[in-house]
């Protein structure tokens, strides 16, 4: 993390449509400065002024948090504790805004707001099919290269994953207890045996859906980071964190898309129940700096709470593509996340560090086939991607908070510093492999 690093591209970031790997929803995202943004009426004045609503709701005004329900009926809402609204302009274009912001001392940026995408490998594409054989390939060849001496692999026991094992989270003392840990995702099947009576917080932030995972994929994240530490079917345990206070967030929906807003929307409510983490594992192929989520990181630090999210499976290493960190992740003040295999190897699809100023990887997790909870009946599954790697890393800073009480900068240093290093260029891993406090 680089704490005086410039962020963006201007004020106001790419218009409608140029941006690959993302798509826009024709809302804008208005950061206010530091001056306006704990202040409600001068919050709303600024944003009123800017975009010509007449109506701007705040998520201070809904008991317990941001519920989109009672929100969307506004021309504006501001995140309060983001200080950070969403908004539809009257009658105003992506230009015309942007050149009103650079007149306003109140307006940090404004940029189109985008949707985002869990970040595992289960799009099979043609590209991904062909990425897939080519990365097979490359595995035989190293392999048979390598067959006199082979690498050391861990597997997963009768009674912990892989994962746990890499990051000593098997022979910690520590659980998390007392730890707030939000996972940000598509939800948790509620009906999981794993989790029964288990005290869960949650709360839906997509328009017209339950808590409850039709994904898979946060039912596999909320597991990973928090999962029980005796399963009661006599599973292996897979939860980093099984102590810890659990808060769902639903900010993607069940084909695993969510817009800016509802991650937003998700993030003001976990820091409104002052969690100490925050895990992400979605993004898009942006490979610039949001300075809404730069700002939103930095605010969320100050407070005391870290946001870890994904880096991104945008690279085929394999085939000499070693992609880029993605947004959120590149956002300096946001932890990005890479992932090793089981041989400690990075993952052919863990994106490297970002050339945008700040958008390095800082840490690595465990993240190819990696066992955690699935939707009933299924129950456990095992899938790969940096949204794996990146809740092993949530459910550690959790061991770390409640072994030290860290929190915030002080919690993203202690991660840093305990990494594991690895034979691998820190533009790929960062600090190294996440591991638990002893």
């Amino acid at each position: 993390m680089d704490d005086g690093a410039q962020t963006g591209a201007g004020r106001f970031g790419e218009s409608p449509g140029s941006a690959p790997g993302s798509d826009l929803t024709g809302r804008y995202l208005v950061v206010l400065s530091d001056d306006v943004a704990g202040d409600a009426g001068a919050s709303a004045d600024a944003i009123a002024s800017l975009t010509g609503v007449s109506y701007v709701a705040s998520t201070r005004d809904v008991e317990g948090g941001a519920d989109l329900e009672q929100l969307r009926s506004a021309d504006a809402t501001l995140f309060a504790r983001l200080g950070v609204a969403v908004v539809t302009p009257a009658d105003a274009s992506g230009a015309s805004l942007a050149t009103l912001a650079d007149a306003d001392p109140r307006i940090l940026a404004v940029e189109p707001e985008r949707i985002l995408h869990a970040l595992d490998e289960r799009a099979f594409s043609l590209d991904y099919v062909r990425g897939f054989r080519d990365g097979v390939s490359s595995l035989y060849d190293r392999l048979a290269a390598d067959a006199a001496e082979p690498a050391a692999t861990l597997t997963d026991t009768e009674e912990f994953t892989w994962g746990l094992i890499a990051t000593r989270a098997s022979s910690t003392g520590a659980t998390g207890a007392g730890i707030g840990v939000a996972i940000l995702d598509s939800g948790l099947d509620l009906v999981h045996p794993d989790y029964a009576g288990r005290p869960i917080v949650s709360m839906s932030f997509v328009e017209g859906a339950e808590v409850q995972d039709g994904s898979g994929h946060g039912t596999h994240c909320v597991g990973t980071s928090c999962g029980p530490a005796d399963p009661p079917d006599g599973s292996r345990r897979y939860g980093v964190a099984p102590g810890a206070a659990l808060y769902v967030g639903k900010v993607l929906n069940d084909r695993g898309n969510g817009t800016d807003s509802s991650i937003l929307a998700g993030i003001d409510w976990a820091l409104s129940n002052d969690v100490r983490v925050i895990s992400l594992s979605l993004g898009a192929d942006v490979d610039q700096v949001s300075q809404a989520y730069e700002t939103v990181g930095q605010r969320a630090l100050a407070a005391g709470t870290l946001i870890v999210a994904a880096a991104g499976n945008n690279a085929n290493r394999s085939v000499g593509n070693p992609g880029f960190v993605g947004m959120p992740a590149n956002s300096p003040s946001i932890m990005a996340v890479a992932a090793v295999d089981a041989g400690l190897r990075i993952a052919n699809f863990s994106s490297r560090s970002s050339t945008v100023p700040g958008g390095e990887v800082d840490i690595a997790g465990p993240g190819v086939a990696c066992y955690s909870s699935w939707p009933m009946p299924t129950r456990y599954r095992a899938i790969s991607g940096t949204s794996m790697a990146t809740p092993h890393v949530a459910g550690v800073g959790a061991l770390i908070s409640q072994s030290t009480g860290a929190r915030g900068m002080d919690l993203w240093r202690a991660l840093v510093e305990g990494a594991q290093p690895l034979d691998i260029p820190a533009a790929d891993v960062g600090a190294g492999l996440v591991q638990a406090p002893s």
